[in-house]
C-alpha cells in the first residue's frame, strides 16, 4: 500500500436502485412518484427570475421554512431542511451520535443506515425484526440495549410495514437520554406520524422528504422536525459543512409544492387506491403480500408457482421483468431475497406489470 494510500476513509457506499433511461419501459423499482408535481410548482418555476441566479441563495431557506411551518403548524425555529432526506438524516447522524455508545435500528430497513454508521465511525446494533417483518419494540428499550441513539423509519423500508404512533412513542419514552430519529419519508401513504409527540420529547426528530409524496425527488428536498434545541444543533453542523445546501429554485418550488395542500392529498389518495387494488391482485396470483402503508408493495412469489429456492424463483423473475424493460427492485440478502419490491406507478403501468405477472406464472 503506498503511503498516501493509508489516509483514504474506507467506506461500502450505498447501492441505489438502477436508473434505466429507456423510451418505454415501466420504472417501479426506485419508489418515485408516478404523478407530476403540484402545478404550482410549473408556476414557481415559470416565475424564477433568471437574473438572480448570479446570487447565492438563501443559505436559511425563509420562504420554504415558512411554507412548511404554515402547513405543518411547527414554529419556524423546530425545522431544518438539507439536499433531500438523505443529507438530513447524515448530519442527524454526524450531529448526534458522537457518545461511542451503539446506535440501535433494524437489521432489515433503510441500507443508508449503515453506511452512515460506517462513514462517521459510529458503532451500531442492528437488531433484527421478528418473522413477520416488525419490530420489537423491547429490544430498543435503553434498559436492555444501553446507547446512543435510536433509528426508525416509520413505515418501514423496504418491508413497507408501519408501526402506530403509540407503539413508536413507547421506544421514545424508553430512550430520553437519548436521540431518537424516526425517518417518516413514506407516511403520507397511511402511516400515523409521530410529528405532533416533539412537544413532548425534546429528543425526537422526525425527517420528512418531498421525493415521495410530493413528487418532487429530482429537486433534492429533505426536512426535519424538532425541538428547537436539536435544529439549533443540526444547523450548527450544517453551517460548518454546506452553508447554501438549498438553491434558489429549490427552495421556491419546494414552497410552492408544500403549500398545495389539495393536490399533494389527491396524488396521495390516488396512489394508495392503486396500491391496495393491486396488493389484491398479487394475492389472487398466489403472491405473499406484506400490508403496506407506502407507495411500494413488498411481494414473495411463494405459492404462485414455487414451493423450493424461492430466492432462486424471485431473482429469475426479477430478470423478465427487466427484459420487458418492467423495473423492480431485487435485494440479494438474507430473509428478504425472495421478495420483490414494486414502487405504485399509475393504473396503466401497474396493469401492464401484473398481466406479465399472470402470463409469467402459467407458461
Amino acid at each position: 500500500m503506498k503511503e498516501w494510500q493509508k489516509g483514504i476513509r474506507e467506506v461500502i457506499p450505498y447501492t441505489p436502485g438502477e436508473q434505466p433511461r429507456f423510451d418505454k419501459m415501466i420504472k417501479l423499482n426506485t419508489n418515485e412518484n408516478p404523478y407530476p408535481p403540484s402545478p404550482k410548482v410549473g408556476e414557481a418555476l415559470r416565475n424564477i427570475d433568471v437574473d438572480k441566479q448570479r446570487l447565492y441563495p438563501d443559505f436559511a431557506g425563509t420562504e420554504l421554512i415558512e411554507a412548511l411551518s404554515k402547513v405543518y403548524d411547527v414554529p419556524k425555529e423546530c425545522i431544518f431542511f438539507g439536499i433531500g432526506s438523505d443529507d438530513v438524516l447524515s448530519m442527524a447522524f454526524l450531529t448526534f451520535f458522537n457518545t461511542g455508545k451503539p446506535i440501535l435500528f433494524p437489521d432489515i430497513t433503510y441500507s443508508f443506515y449503515d453506511v452512515w454508521a460506517g462513514l462517521y465511525k459510529i458503532p451500531f446494533k442492528a437488531l433484527p425484526l421478528d418473522e413477520d417483518f416488525r419490530l420489537v419494540k423491547e429490544d430498543y428499550y435503553s434498559e436492555k440495549n444501553p446507547n446512543g441513539g435510536v433509528v426508525i423509519a416509520n413505515p418501514n423500508a423496504p418491508t413497507s410495514i408501519a408501526e402506530s404512533a403509540d407503539f413508536i412513542e413507547d421506544i421514545i419514552k424508553h430512550n430520553q437520554d437519548s436521540v431518537v430519529i424516526v425517518d417518516e419519508a413514506y407516511v403520507d401513504f397511511g402511516g400515523e406520524s409521530v410529528l405532533p409527540l416533539i412537544k413532548k420529547y425534546d429528543n425526537l426528530l422526525v425527517v420528512r422528504t418531498f421525493s415521495k409524496s410530493r413528487s418532487m425527488a429530482g429537486m433534492r428536498i429533505g426536512y426535519a422536525f424538532g425541538n428547537a434545541e436539536l435544529i439549533k444543533a443540526l444547523n450548527d453542523v450544517k453551517y460548518s459543512f454546506n452553508s447554501y445546501t438549498l438553491n434558489m429554485t429549490a427552495i421556491a418550488t419546494g414552497a410552492a409544492s408544500a403549500l398545495d395542500e389539495e393536490y399533494f392529498e389527491k396524488t396521495c389518495r390516488k396512489i394508495i387506491a392503486t396500491r391496495e387494488e393491486y396488493k389484491e391482485k398479487l394475492k389472487k396470483l398466489g403472491f405473499y403480500v406484506l400490508d403496506s402503508k407506502t407507495n411500494f408493495l413488498f411481494a414473495s412469489p411463494r405459492g404462485a408457482k414455487f414451493d423450493s429456492n424461492r430466492a432462486e424463483e424471485t431473482r429469475k423473475l426479477f430478470e423478465a421483468l427487466k427484459k420487458e424493460n418492467i423495473f423492480v427492485r431485487y435485494f440479494n440478502k438474507p430473509r428478504i431475497n425472495e421478495f420483490l419490491r414494486i414502487t405504485i406507478g399509475t393504473p396503466e403501468q401497474m396493469e401492464t406489470f401484473i398481466k406479465f405477472i399472470e402470463n409469467y406464472i402459467n407458461v
